[in-house]
């Protein structure tokens, strides 16, 4: 079976990227040759198709799923519903507690999004991190992929990675959830990392059911005052030679990186010097500017997330107000959705320009067409509310200096 990689390769328009192409407005055979050389993807789930990467529009993830301290299945069917029904792009499934499988089949029928999984995640959860083994990491990524997914993270920490780790001197150390039950395994048991000494094997299972292979982000800071260092190049390089191989392979692939907490000042040049590294597309986690916005994350997040994205980050993972604190509630979703979506498109219009519904909303305004602005609103129901009912706005009343102007 040829991938979609193989048959940009070939120089073949598929159906797939035309229709993404027509989506993002731009040229059909410039995707697909962005798709040959690795620096845009396309995930697929059914009849919906997410284009992400160089010259595409900034994409946001969702995180949803069950923890091992929470389980309640009807709230992550509501965080998908609502994931899709406020604009979100793709969803991942992060769930560690509960029967996973079923929780997983759940979130699949009450959506149509593309899904991504971690399937270090269930084989700790199911396994325990002293009783699981290589095979059961491996399995667990082959029984997720026949599933109906369209993506799936593995973390790819070596052993020689590690040992830079320990001579750096951080405040908060590994923050990764993947990255850290992946190096735990590997000192616990004395081993390299099975994703990286069965890469090929990944790859595999990734081209059989024509996956987005995401490398995660092990590396990243969990407070601003941790630093950019050996350890988070390190994995940028490695990261960056596993996506040329898993190309090569016929494989889509995006690059996690420039995550975490990151101090506004250095989050374009982190995000530059990326670009410098690699074409791939690169998946941003946040980033978080400050570490004082407790409860309110998802707004530092997102002033984090449109810098990155103008930046040329591809692709937002959104974060909550209870980043931090807990599992987030549906509203919660619900907030860093609409948050990071108001990222994306800031970042867009740097990166590309992208104002046009900018200038409609202006023009509404200029008109005092209050309705027509809410009609153009990502969240419609919410800026009625605060319309407070009145056909004018009673913020200015008589004094409004739209009309003052235009009668003067």
């Amino acid at each position: 079976m040829k991938t979609l990689v193989d048959q940009a390769k070939d120089g073949i328009v598929t159906p797939r990227m035309v229709q993404v192409a027509k989506a993002e407005d731009v040229d059909p055979e410039l995707l697909c040759r962005r798709i040959a050389e690795g620096s845009a993807v396309i995930m697929q789930r059914g009849k919906r198709l997410t284009g992400i990467g160089r010259g595409l529009s900034t994409k946001v993830n969702v995180n949803l799923g069950t923890s091992a301290g929470k389980v309640n299945v009807q709230d992550e069917v509501r965080k998908a519903r609502i994931a899709e029904e406020f604009g979100a792009d793709t969803i991942s499934d992060l769930s560690m507690g509960g029967d996973i499988n079923a929780i997983r089949n759940e979130i699949l029928s009450c959506t149509t999004l593309p899904v991504t999984t971690v399937p270090v995640y269930q084989a700790v959860a199911e396994s325990g991190l002293k009783d699981m083994t290589a095979d059961d990491i491996l399995t667990t990524l082959e029984m997720q992929a026949a599933t109906g997914i369209s993506s799936v993270v593995v973390h790819c920490v070596s052993r020689k990675m590690l040992a830079a780790f320990r001579k750096q001197k951080r405040i908060l150390g590994m923050v990764s959830r993947g990255g850290s039950i992946t190096s735990a395994f590997m000192l616990l048991n004395r081993c390299e990392n099975p994703f990286v000494e069965q890469y090929e094997r990944v790859l595999s299972v990734c081209r059989d059911h024509d996956l987005v292979l995401s490398l995660g982000n092990t590396a990243r800071s969990g407070c601003i005052h941790d630093r950019r260092d050996a350890f988070q190049l390190a994995e940028i390089r490695q990261n960056v030679a596993l996506a040329y191989q898993a190309r090569d392979a016929g494989v889509q692939v995006i690059i996690e990186g420039a995550g975490g907490h990151i101090r506004s000042d250095r989050i374009p040049p982190y995000i530059r010097y990326y670009r410098k590294q690699s074409p791939f597309p690169l998946f941003v986690a946040g980033p978080l500017p400050t570490d004082v916005a407790i409860g309110y994350d998802h707004i530092a997040g997102a002033c984090g997330g449109s810098m990155a994205s103008a930046a040329g980050a591809d692709y937002l993972c959104y974060i909550t107000p209870a980043e931090h604190l807990g599992l987030p509630s549906p509203e919660a979703v619900k907030e860093g959705l609409i948050a990071f979506r108001i990222a994306a498109h800031i970042g867009d219009t740097v990166k590309y320009g992208r104002d046009a519904q900018d200038r409609k909303v202006a023009r509404l305004r200029a008109d005092l067409d209050r309705e027509g602005q809410i009609r153009c609103a990502m969240d419609p129901q919410r800026a009625r509310e605060f319309s407070d009912g009145d056909k004018e706005c009673t913020m200015c009343g008589e004094f409004c200096a739209i009309k003052i102007m235009r009668e003067f």
